[in-house]
């Protein structure tokens, strides 16, 4: 579902997912990918949350309670 996004560069240098993929800065495709696996994208967790690579809202839950 890639799309040409206008703030692709914009969004890579706000994005603090260190996972490599080809989503990085095309938000719209991350969060549909997320989404479509009941997931959240990396921009909900903190940096040190990130790096477990847990998208689940189960996870961001325990964070944030």
């Amino acid at each position: 579902m890639t799309i040409n996004c206008e703030n692709l560069q914009k969004n890579k240098d706000k994005c603090n997912c260190s996972y490599p993929c080809d989503k990085k800065g095309n938000c719209c495709d991350c969060i549909h990918y997320h989404r479509n696996r009941g997931e959240l994208p990396a921009c909900y967790f903190t940096a040190e949350q990130e790096k477990t690579y847990d998208r689940s809202i189960a996870y961001f839950i325990k964070c944030n309670s």
